[in-house]
């Protein structure tokens, strides 16, 4: 496609449980399935634990990339947990990057145990906006919860990426790919996954 600088570099993270090492895998073979060249690297810590997730998904034509995206170039960041959002972009954010995030905060474990506090979030959204050029805020976990299962947020989340038009990969694609993702899975989880991929959204950016 005409008028893209290659690679286009997006970040996809969470922490352990989310679901992001799956979208990435998703969102690697719908650029395949569109005719573009992708490698895909992951970098992890504790994620039975829910430690930080993170994936590099870099999609291009010809020439061939690393698997990680360098610090500061990111086109986009896909988020599933505000922190992280906060984190992944103070590494690899600029003033091009766009975020998409997903407003639900996963607690660690010293919040949890009342020995440290989250920050509000209106703060850790208003730290992201210095960072980065543009951030789509949505509530994906209470959507993937009225598809009947907020463990498909992940899902919800590549419903939004396929509908971010700053991207590459068209939503046909993505559509494709979680169809070949779904080929073995069962009814219950086929339909829940397919009901939060389908659900309408409104990208609502945060200004």
């Amino acid at each position: 496609m005409a008028g893209w600088n290659w690679p286009y570099n997006m970040i996809i993270a969470g922490v352990g449980g989310q679901g992001n090492i799956l979208a990435s895998a998703l969102t690697g073979l719908a650029a395949t399935n569109a005719g573009y060249r992708v490698v895909v690297g992951e970098t992890y810590g504790a994620s039975q634990r829910g430690g930080s997730v993170m994936s590099h998904v870099r999609i291009f034509q010809e020439k061939e990339y690393g698997p990680l995206v360098p610090y500061g170039r990111a086109d986009l960041i896909v988020a599933f947990e505000p922190l992280e959002a906060l984190r992944v972009a103070s590494k690899y954010g600029r003033k091009e990057t766009a975020v998409l995030v997903n407003t639900t905060p996963v607690y660690p474990v010293a919040v949890i145990l009342k020995e440290a506090r989250y920050p509000e979030p209106e703060n850790i959204l208003a730290a992201l906006k210095s960072l980065v050029g543009e951030i789509y805020i949505l509530d994906a976990t209470t959507l993937a919860r009225e598809a009947g299962d907020p463990r498909a947020q992940n899902m919800v989340m590549i419903n939004a990426l396929s509908l971010y038009a700053g991207q590459p990969v068209k939503r046909s694609c993505f559509d494709q790919s979680l169809e070949e993702f779904l080929q073995d899975a069962g009814s219950e989880q086929r339909k829940i996954n397919r009901l939060a991929f389908q659900m309408p959204l409104e990208l609502k950016k945060f200004t």
